[in-house]
């Protein structure tokens, strides 16, 4: 290996959104980080959801609204199904 090619190895902290902070060794000093090992769903088993737009709320409004209009649609089905069938006449009484 060249000599004075590498960066400087040192002692590094780092800190997570969620509050968790732990030291390592890196290029930096100091890294923070949105996901650690503390918080990540693949480790912790729990689901989180980092939204920073609000597009999974946006998306989880239009899924309400589209099971909403296919529940009505289904409705108007059956009530013209009903409608289109013939009534059975009554027997007369004769």
């Amino acid at each position: 290996m060249k000599d004075k090619i590498h960066p400087e190895y040192v002692d590094c902290h780092v800190t997570c959104a969620c509050g968790h902070d732990f030291m390592t060794r890196g290029t930096k000093a100091e890294i923070k980080v949105e996901i650690c090992s503390a918080c990540h769903p693949f480790y912790t088993g729990k689901q989180k959801i980092v939204d920073t737009e609000g597009r999974v709320d946006r998306f989880r409004q239009r899924q309400i609204l589209a099971q909403q209009l296919q529940q009505e649609a289904e409705k108007r089905a059956e009530k013209k199904a009903r409608a289109a069938k013939p009534k059975e006449a009554a027997p007369s009484a004769g």
